[in-house]
């Protein structure tokens, strides 16, 4: 049983499209600065960007990882209380028993910690002549869903790459939650082709507001961050865009926004869900159950059933298409 979305509430969210130093103390200190500077305006959601207190790099990972809770989040936790809001703490490198991790903290209006998100999907990319990373080099991968609850939605959590996998924002949307935020930090190569493209999809396939945050951009860094930062609305339409210095990102969401909940995309989603086959399975070109490594999928089940890819360190704790489609068919995961 899926849970019901509720109303949203209106509310202003606030993206700090951060321009992040070298420098951790300073990048903190700025990052807190416009963190007050979006409550004062009268943001009640706040988020910052993908790795906003040090250089982006696998060569800055572990020089610049902490521990949870450490300085930086202390920091953020101190802030959310200050200002009374929900702050989305972009994501930081994490060191946990020896393992170093892309997370994302998020802070009440209390200053406790809501939710801890590790980046699920490691961006190892190489486009022969453009770029060459590999986020796997140094880090570990995140393997739990990360949502927590607002007055106004419920969010549901990602980071830059794992915008890139419909499954994880499926999920989401099939828990309830109505607006979901990637701290991300796209590149001169992605961000041009695809950093809207995948939010306006995210957006219409499972009918929530997608908000992404970036740093600024830096033409002097080793790794170019793409910026525009960007809100969404789950009839696809961009209703708020950054350029590609520091700025802060606002944009006024809930019941107000003409697309949500409109007629044209109440009966739109429903008429996608009545036209939804529960046979999916039945349908594929492929055998029953398809082994990779030594884990097995069954191509056949019902929702909420769990399905674990372990060759790809996925957890699917509902019905997910694409995920036993790649699975049973052995289909290379998405660029």
């Amino acid at each position: 049983m899926q849970p019901a979305r509720g109303a949203m509430a209106n509310f202003r969210l606030a993206l700090i499209q951060l321009q992040v130093s070298a420098v951790k103390s300073d990048n903190l200190q700025r990052a807190c600065g416009l963190v007050k500077e979006a409550s004062a305006k009268g943001a009640k959601v706040v988020a910052l960007p993908e790795c906003f207190n040090s250089p982006y790099g696998t060569q800055y990972f572990k020089e610049y990882a902490e521990k949870i809770p450490g300085d930086s989040t202390q920091k953020l936790s101190e802030v959310a209380k200050e200002c009374s809001i929900y702050l989305v703490g972009g994501s930081i490198p994490e060191e946990d028993g020896g393992k170093l991790y892309n997370t994302c903290t998020v802070f009440g209006p209390d200053g406790a910690m809501l939710a801890k998100h590790r980046k699920i999907h490691l961006f190892d990319i190489n486009v022969p002549g453009k770029i060459q990373f590999k986020e796997s080099e140094t880090l570990s991968p995140g393997n739990s869903f990360s949502m927590f609850d607002t007055p106004y939605c419920k969010v549901g959590l990602g980071i830059c790459y794992d915008i890139r996998f419909p499954e994880l924002a499926q999920i989401y949307g099939q828990k309830g939650c109505q607006l979901l935020i990637y701290p991300g930090a796209f590149n001169l190569t992605t961000g041009p082709a695809h950093w809207e493209l995948l939010q306006r999809g995210r957006a219409v396939d499972n009918q929530v507001y997608i908000a992404t945050a970036s740093p600024a951009r830096d033409e002097k860094a080793s790794y170019v961050a793409w910026g525009h930062s960007t809100v969404v609305n789950p009839w696809g339409e961009v209703i708020a865009k950054a350029d590609t210095g520091e700025t802060v990102l606002y944009t006024d969401i809930g019941t107000h926004d003409a697309a949500f909940p409109s007629l044209p995309n109440r009966c739109e989603s429903k008429a996608r869900k009545a036209a939804a086959r529960p046979d999916y399975s039945s349908l594929l070109p492929c055998k029953e159950a398809a082994t990779l490594g030594e884990s097995k999928v069954q191509a056949s089940f019902s929702p909420g059933s769990l399905i674990v890819v372990t060759k790809r360190n996925i957890l699917h704790e509902s019905f997910s298409f694409l995920a036993l489609l790649r699975a049973s068919c052995a289909l290379p995961s998405p660029f």
